[in-house]
């Protein structure tokens, strides 16, 4: 227990950072997705999409440099299996973002109701095979970008938080009506446990963490197993 509580005394503002960073970016993309729900569609799926790429666009230049901007498991872990995170701080960094997402979600519920099945993500007419490998790939992407603007020592500087952000808005637009567009664990849980929503979740841990793993692997390639971006 003392060695648990020295970890995450040793990241205690990353880790809060991450909580709240998750907060807000759940609290915000979901939330669109319950009003417009309320506002029998005034948001529309293109503004929803806008809202989680905005949001995580900001949060990445807010907190960014306090805790490196993860707010997704598959993040932390892609981070620390290519050598840009240490691992003491793995599992502090996941609880945090998992603790963040779930308040967001349990704040919704008692603010709006239970609506919009508070913004869950599920496969569409329930084609887990789909959503997998659709969520597989769309993580890849993000993962990708993530590597090529936002650690790479070789890009322009400056503008991670921008490509990162459409990034994740592009993906929501044109794949949220069949996967929701999650790439991210904590996104989902947050609905999912508040919710009670559980229909094929673990299609939204294994497909993100399996496509942010493969970015790992070909961004390694890239740029000789990382030694040209440290």
């Amino acid at each position: 227990m003392a060695r648990w509580n020295s970890v995450f005394q040793s990241c205690k503002q990353q880790a809060i950072a991450e909580g709240v960073g998750t907060f807000i970016l759940v609290f915000a993309g979901t939330g669109a997705v319950m009003v417009n729900q309320i506002s029998d569609g005034a948001v529309t799926h293109l503004g929803i999409s806008f809202v989680f790429g905005a949001v995580v666009a900001a949060l990445i230049y807010a907190l960014g440099h306090i805790s490196g901007a993860h707010f997704n498991p598959a993040v932390t872990l892609a981070f620390w299996t290519s050598g840009f995170f240490p691992k003491r701080q793995v599992l502090p960094y996941i609880l945090a973002q998992s603790l963040g997402a779930i308040a967001a979600s349990a704040l919704l519920w008692m603010a709006l109701g239970r609506v919009g099945n508070l913004g869950a993500t599920v496969p569409l007419e329930g084609n887990w095979l789909q959503s997998l490998v659709l969520e597989t790939v769309l993580t890849f992407i993000l993962m990708f970008v993530i590597f090529g603007s936002g650690l790479d020592r070789r890009a322009p500087i400056g503008f991670a938080g921008l490509a990162i952000g459409l990034t994740v808005g592009l993906e929501a637009a044109f794949m949220g009506p069949i996967t929701g567009a999650s790439m991210n664990p904590v996104r989902s849980l947050g609905p999912a446990l508040v919710g009670g929503i559980w229909q094929h979740h673990w299609v939204y841990w294994v497909a993100p963490i399996l496509g942010a793993q493969l970015a790992v692997l070909i961004y390694s390639q890239l740029s000789n197993g990382f030694r040209d971006i440290k």
